[in-house]
């Protein structure tokens, strides 16, 4: 069960953002940022991660043992790359020809949905 963020202590929001931030951070390195002991580090992680807002997969790091901490997934919202049961012709790797029969379907199905 993931914790509302609003219910979290100052030094609890402080480790989400820095682990937000990074996009992922190890344990040992966690604390030092935060500047706050290696053992309260190591319960604003344990707290965060039972609380279902970060990831802790054991690893090495330095030659030590250790967690790399990564964000928990979030619930994502997809609707907006959708227009009816079309996705965004914008999503993938290649140039969207603005003048293509795909680009003008999916901006009419957007604008049928209104």
């Amino acid at each position: 069960m993931v914790t509302p963020e609003s219910e979290l202590t100052e030094d609890e929001r402080g480790g989400l953002e820095l682990v937000r931030e990074t996009g992922g951070i190890h344990q040992s390195e966690f604390w030092k940022e935060l500047d706050v002991s290696s053992r309260k580090g190591s319960r604003i992680v344990e707290s965060l991660a039972d609380k279902g807002l970060i990831q802790r997969e054991e690893t090495v790091y330095e030659g030590h043992n250790t967690y790399h901490l990564t964000p928990a997934p979030r619930d994502l919202n997809f609707s907006l790359l959708m227009a009816g049961d079309m996705l965004s012709p914008f999503i993938g790797d290649e140039e969207v020809d603005p003048h293509s029969d795909a680009f003008s379907q999916w901006v009419m199905n957007l604008a049928y949905e209104e």
